[in-house]
């Protein structure tokens, strides 16, 4: 399945995972590892969160609408010119995609996309990547170092021959940067939150910019840059309706 299938946003989730495939412990069921109390990250705690904006991937962008139920559900739904061209919805075991310019759709586990994608993911990284959160490793025999540079927190690890850096602002506790390196194969992945705002129903800062830079091997540089242009947290009981309407046909 090609990028333009799932639009801009599709590809946007799939550079966001596409350097931490060394990180993720192929078909073994992951476990969330607490946070050290060295670490200093404060992340965005919610039970429901929605968010608006725009994903703009290279010379394509698109509106992006997204709902999270904490730990449990995440909802995108991107559209081109104010027509739903994607609706995606992912759980901690499943991910479903439908492609409305296509009429296609597939749904599987995560082994599953990662496999059509060639980019191994899971839903605790991606929601973790949406929210700017602390990315923590995937198993508690691997122990972060913690440095502090003035008002920065430097949070570092090696998993699975990958290294993990994150710098956290100490004065917000908020996540300023992420980055993954793969130094055998020269990939590279930096994430950059920026435009930090206060939610209104929560003290805590959430960046409304996000921007996404990959570097697999020797190829030129590959940017998305997602902008909320609002983001709601408990306002409501949100829903995610996601059905394939008939006629479509299933990739397999």
């Amino acid at each position: 399945m090609s990028n333009r299938h799932v639009l801009v946003l599709l590809s946007a989730l799939m550079l966001l995972g596409s350097c931490t495939r060394n990180l993720l412990p192929g078909r073994k069921p992951v476990v969330t590892v607490p946070m050290p109390e060295a670490v200093r990250a404060a992340n965005v705690d919610f039970r429901f969160l929605a968010a608006k904006g725009k994903a703009q991937f290279g010379d394509q962008s698109g509106n992006i609408n997204v709902r999270i139920r904490k730990d449990s559900v995440i909802w995108i739904s991107a559209s081109l010119i104010g027509i739903e061209g994607g609706r995606i919805y992912i759980t901690r075991d499943s991910v479903q995609v439908l492609d409305k310019l296509h009429k296609e759709y597939y749904s599987g586990d995560f082994a599953y996309l990662s496999q059509r994608l060639n980019v191994p993911v899971n839903f605790d990284v991606i929601q973790a990547l949406l929210l700017g959160n602390y990315l923590a490793p995937l198993t508690a025999s691997v122990q972060p170092t913690v440095t502090t540079e003035g008002p920065v927190q430097r949070v570092n690890y090696e998993q699975a021959g990958s290294l993990v850096q994150q710098l956290i602002n100490l004065e917000g506790g908020r996540i300023q940067q992420l980055q993954v390196q793969t130094p055998a194969n020269q990939n590279k992945l930096t994430v950059e939150y920026s435009d930090f705002r206060a939610l209104e129903r929560n003290p805590q800062q959430f960046a409304h910019n996000t921007l996404v830079q990959v570097q697999q091997g020797q190829t030129a540089p590959t940017t998305v840059t997602l902008t909320y242009r609002s983001v709601d947290v408990d306002k409501e009981r949100l829903q995610f309706p996601f059905s394939v309407p008939k006629g479509y046909a299933r990739k397999k």
